[in-house]
């Protein structure tokens, strides 16, 4: 009768450690966490990142899935939101990829795209259109620009994204990039995800069956 008992407490905790792996897998795959780190300084949207390491994650909303949060190593503090366009490679890869734009000098290079392990689309920032003109010119390519960025996530309004090119010629962002589905080139007011949303529910659940089922294979064996 031990021996049935200490199975069955195994299964249970197994099930358990199971369920809870699930959950965590899906909670990143949906906001795509990743640790990174620069060994040097880099520019994103609205300031410097010193050289060190980050968390870079996804906005948990279904509005618009191109909000990118910068967190530092642990996560226990916000350091940026910024927007993005989505960006397509043709060979995804088994790693993280950041991409650059190079700057002359000394300067900070401007991060450009993020791209997650296994993924076709990536996450090309925007930058204010101010900074996005001088970027163009520098790094001869277009940049995605909106009028301001915003830097908390209430102060996220309606707003068009467009491109401003090195020919300092700006143009509408379904040029420089196809955007299909939810993807129009327009910023929405954003609203995160309500917080039953989560996985505990399911963790929850799954917690209760494992333990029922114990209880009856349990009956059942005695």
């Amino acid at each position: 009768m031990k021996r049935m008992q200490t199975i069955l407490t195994l299964f249970v905790v197994l099930l358990l450690v199971v369920t809870f792996a699930a959950s965590a897998r899906a909670d990143t795959q949906f906001n795509k966490r990743t640790v990174v780190t620069f060994s040097q300084p880099v520019e994103i949207p609205g300031q410097i990142l010193p050289a060190g390491t980050y968390t870079i994650e996804l906005y948990e909303t279904f509005s618009y899935r191109h909000i990118v949060r910068i967190y530092n190593a642990d996560r226990t503090q916000l350091i940026a939101t910024v927007l993005a366009i989505p960006n397509q490679r043709l060979t995804p890869t088994e790693d993280t990829v950041m991409k650059f734009s190079e700057r002359p000098g000394n300067a900070p290079d401007a991060l450009k795209a993020w791209f997650y392990p296994g993924d076709n689309f990536g996450q090309e920032f925007v930058y204010p259109k101010q900074r996005a003109m001088e970027l163009a010119q520098i790094t001869h390519e277009t940049i995605p620009a909106v009028e301001t960025e915003p830097a908390t996530l209430p102060e996220l309004k309606s707003e068009a994204i467009v491109a401003e090119t090195p020919e300092r010629t700006e143009i509408a962002i379904a040029e420089f990039i196809p955007l299909t589905g939810r993807d129009t080139g327009t910023l929405s007011p954003i609203h995160p995800l309500p917080k039953t949303g989560s996985q505990v529910p399911l963790i929850a659940l799954f917690g209760a069956l494992s333990v029922s089922f114990a209880f009856v294979l349990k009956r059942f064996m005695s």
